[in-house]
């Protein structure tokens, strides 16, 4: 009866042990199913503000969408305009190319013949300078002869110049000697 009460006791304490452990297991999983009840009941409330402003956005969403639509409309029109106006300055564009086109292959030709006579002119230039430069070196040395012509020709007038105004003032001298004999003789009374 002892050993059948004291293992009945030990019994008694290891379920009270057990039992202590389970109350306080369910004491911490009663705390975690709070803290979780809590976190639940704030996403609730999350989850309902988080609908209530995705109502918010889907009704700007819708109102963007509209605006976007309508602005997208005028922007199409506007550039079917633009399109169009585009076009009919690009047939007016092209016309002019064609024109100016034309009138640059009409210049070109006229350049060309241009160049061809220009050429011919340039050529005939070159061979009248040619000429007019032989004639002017023949020239020059003509003028060259004429003037070493000239100045031998001044040497000798000046030689001559020179001897002319000796032979005056030789002319001169015997004149003035002359003279003197002159009134020398007329002062003696033989003479007389």
């Amino acid at each position: 009866g002892v050993f059948m009460y004291n293992h009945l006791q030990q019994k008694v304490r290891d379920a009270e042990a057990l039992a202590q452990k389970y109350k306080q297991q369910q004491e911490a999983l009663s705390a975690q199913l709070q803290v979780v009840y809590e976190h639940r009941s704030r996403l609730e409330r999350s989850l309902q503000k988080e609908r209530g402003e995705h109502k918010k956005t889907k009704e700007d969403f819708l109102v963007y969408k509209l605006e976007a639509q309508e602005a997208l409309n005028k922007e199409k029109q506007d550039s079917m305009n633009r399109y169009g106006a585009l076009s009919s300055q690009h047939k007016i564009l092209k016309n002019q190319h064609e024109d100016v086109k034309k009138q640059l292959l009409d210049l070109q030709l006229q350049h060309n013949s241009l160049k061809l006579e220009h050429r011919k002119v340039l050529e005939t230039h070159s061979q009248k300078y040619a000429q007019l430069q032989q004639e002017k070196d023949s020239e020059v040395s003509n003028l060259q002869d004429t003037v070493f012509k000239l100045r031998e020709e001044s040497k000798l007038l000046r030689k001559a110049h020179q001897d002319v105004h000796s032979q005056l003032l030789n002319a001169q001298a015997q004149m003035e000697e002359f003279r003197q004999l002159k009134e020398a003789l007329q002062k003696m009374p033989s003479f007389k």
